[in-house]
């Protein structure tokens, strides 16, 4: 049970991790516009039919 344990503990602390490091990049303005699109699915920008048009086209790629 303890080699279980261990290797649950060490999973999760490479996923915490991995959340800290990509919570850090998207912190950075620059770097947030190439690693995530969300601002197309979420309409916080625009009205919900050019959001829609919008990402049909980016798919469309």
């Amino acid at each position: 049970m303890k080699r279980v344990e261990r290797i649950l503990l060490k999973l999760i602390i490479i996923q915490l991790l991995c959340l800290v490091l990509s919570q850090y990049l998207l912190s950075f303005p620059r770097l947030s516009v190439y690693l995530t699109k969300i601002e197309l699915y979420e309409g916080v920008t625009q009205k919900a039919k050019d959001v829609t048009r919008e990402v049909y086209s980016e798919i469309g790629k």
